[in-house]
């Protein structure tokens, strides 16, 4: 019995024009063009400078920052409020203003006063945007901090170039295995339900059991299908492989599946309309992906909403894939968040089945 359902369920999906397109299409879509937009890197940042100086040595530090590869150099300008005005009206993010006698007090030995004036209202891009300046006004106003910050050595471990790509793709198939194995499932049962096809079922000799696996075996199958490509993509388009065992991804995977397509199931049970379990599917999963640590570390959360992440799958999952491809850990490595999806899908599954309302 449990064999046709499946069938069934391809089938449908078969016939529906636009979810096999989708299927294909999204996680190439996900793949190929969030990485190159999801990042969190700040560089372009706009800057105009007041040199009211104009020596030899404060053209070298404007010359310094006009060069930089993180700043668009704007121009100098003449006084501080119109440099201020260009940040008013958000065409500059910073303005530095070198004092007179610049390089008189050079010369004499002090360090002279330069002002830094950042647009905080992106808080991350005018703060870091500052620092960067900082570190250029300094090296260029003590030769010696170059020689002292090269005594200090700094050994970058795992992603050795810190490539913001190699971090984010694994957790992007977080995000297509939400949608592919949350979304669908959800739907299917919901548009059952408004064409009344699902009354035939209610009325069979089906145990719930089987028809809840019949509704969630086709997304598992799918998933692996999906991560495949995704796979295949890192691959492919920028050259990034897991360092850890495939096969712990693949694992990864169908337990974040189980929790995902049950979860659908759940709200597709207690939905009548398509709307309706949209709107529910929406609400959780955007709660889910902003509270997981995908975007900021979890650490950077009060810790009371840190707390939210201990019943959070997408965390688990994202931690788990994240060491597994870049740091290549082992089994052992992920054993805790394992344990924890599982635990939390199997919880899940139950759920879905105890919360179906079959007439017998």
């Amino acid at each position: 019995m449990l064999r046709y359902l499946i069938q069934k369920e391809f089938t449908q999906i078969r016939r529906n024009a636009f979810l096999p397109r989708l299927i294909i299409v999204f996680p190439i879509m996900v793949m190929c063009v969030l990485p190159w937009v999801m990042n969190m890197e700040v560089k372009n940042i706009v800057v105009d400078v007041v040199d009211l100086d104009r020596s030899t040595k404060s053209q070298r530090l404007v010359h310094d920052i006009e060069h930089s590869n993180y700043f668009i150099f704007r121009g100098q300008k003449p006084t501080y409020s119109e440099a201020l005005k260009d940040i008013e009206h958000a065409k500059a993010d910073v303005v530095v203003v070198i004092p007179k006698d610049y390089d008189k007090q050079l010369q004499s030995g002090h360090l002279p006063q330069v002002l830094v004036a950042s647009n905080a209202v992106n808080g991350t891009k005018g703060s870091i945007g500052a620092a960067y300046l900082s570190q250029i006004v300094t090296a260029n106003a003590n030769p010696n901090a170059a020689a002292i910050q090269s005594k200090v050595s700094t050994l970058t471990l795992y992603n050795k170039h810190q490539n913001y790509k190699l971090f984010m793709i694994p957790a992007l198939f977080a995000i297509v295995m939400m949608l592919m194995t949350g979304f669908l499932p959800t739907l299917n049962i919901v548009g059952e339900k408004e064409s009344g096809t699902i009354e035939q079922i209610n009325v069979s000799p089906v145990s719930k059991w089987v028809f809840i696996l019949s509704k969630l075996i086709p997304y598992w199958i799918i998933a692996i299908f999906v991560i495949t490509i995704c796979l295949i993509l890192a691959w492919l388009v920028y050259g990034i492989t897991p360092e850890g065992s495939i096969w712990l991804i693949y694992l990864l995977a169908m337990l974040l599946a189980l929790f995902f397509s049950s979860f659908g199931l759940i709200v597709s049970n207690y939905s009548d309309t398509m709307q309706q379990a949209v709107f529910v599917m929406w609400f959780f999963i955007v709660c889910t992906l902003l509270l997981s640590g995908l975007f900021t570390p979890a650490r950077s959360m009060p810790s009371w909403a840190y707390l939210t992440t201990y019943v959070n799958p997408m965390h688990y999952f994202i931690d788990a894939i994240r060491t597994i491809f870049v740091r290549g850990g082992n089994f052992h490595s992920i054993v805790h968040q394992l344990l924890a999806l599982a635990g939390i899908g199997t919880f899940m599954a139950f759920w879905a089945v105890q919360s179906y309302k079959k007439n017998n």
